[in-house]
């Protein structure tokens, strides 16, 4: 079975870690069996989560992940797009994960105190006091050195902002009435979608970017639907 390594959840979503959502979220899709083990990226390959323990393998970074499964346990993409639409697919999951991503990390790491305070509660709390204050210093200067070095963070925070907030406009035009990003089906676009998505509209960090997604009711409703159909078990924490 795979193991799957990740933090504990909180705030009412699968994840707190928009990467440990879509890995998840893929793995509920496909019907692939799986247990949880709940950790820090303290001692995780690469430093970050998610990652997985499969048949004597230890993997890290979610694309590589999702690479293996796909050819470990089969694609089902290649059954349900054509070469055309999984490049499409492909260019809105790196929208998703190399751009707005990094934008939601700016809100929790580097915008309001009131922001940073909840994001150290849900990732350091588990810790010890002492332990808890260090290792949120050192990360918090980690990330922001990242989100820097990515060029994202060398922006003013109403040009980010502006960015984003296209980025929000393109997925709820492309999505429009349609039940999932491609169509009918799931395919391994919504994981990702989902897992970021859900990290903008379900979770408190409030931002003009999460304010601006609220006001597309589609991409709610898409996140409420795939939180009831792959996350049953969590019922939707955000603004109805």
């Amino acid at each position: 079975m795979i193991t799957l390594y990740q933090f504990a959840r909180t705030w009412g979503i699968p994840n707190l870690s928009q990467f440990c959502v879509k890995l998840e979220t893929y793995l509920r899709i496909n019907k692939l069996p799986y247990e949880i083990v709940e950790t820090l990226p303290l001692k995780a390959p690469r430093g970050k989560l998610p990652y997985i323990e499969d048949e004597g393998r230890r993997l890290s970074d979610s694309r590589v992940i999702v690479n293996y499964l796909k050819t470990r346990y089969g694609d089902t993409d290649k059954a349900l797009l054509s070469a055309e639409e999984q490049g499409v697919a492909t260019s809105f999951q790196r929208l998703l994960e190399e751009h707005l991503y990094w934008i939601g990390m700016v809100t929790r790491w580097d915008y309001t105190e009131e922001n940073w305070q909840t994001n150290k509660q849900a990732i350091f709390s588990g810790l010890p006091p002492v332990a808890r204050d260090l290792a949120a210093f050192v990360y918090r200067i980690k990330i922001n050195a990242q989100i820097k070095g990515h060029g994202i963070g060398r922006l003013t925070h109403e040009e980010m902002f502006g960015l984003g907030m296209e980025d929000i406009d393109s997925l709820a035009d492309f999505l429009g009435n349609k039940p999932y990003f491609m169509g009918d089906t799931p395919s391994s676009l919504d994981a990702s979608a989902y897992g970021i998505l859900v990290n903008t509209l379900g979770c408190p960090i409030e931002s003009p970017l999460k304010d601006h997604a609220l006001g597309k009711q589609n991409l709610l409703d898409y996140c409420r639907r795939m939180q009831a159909e792959f996350f049953p078990e969590l019922p939707w924490p955000g603004k109805q």
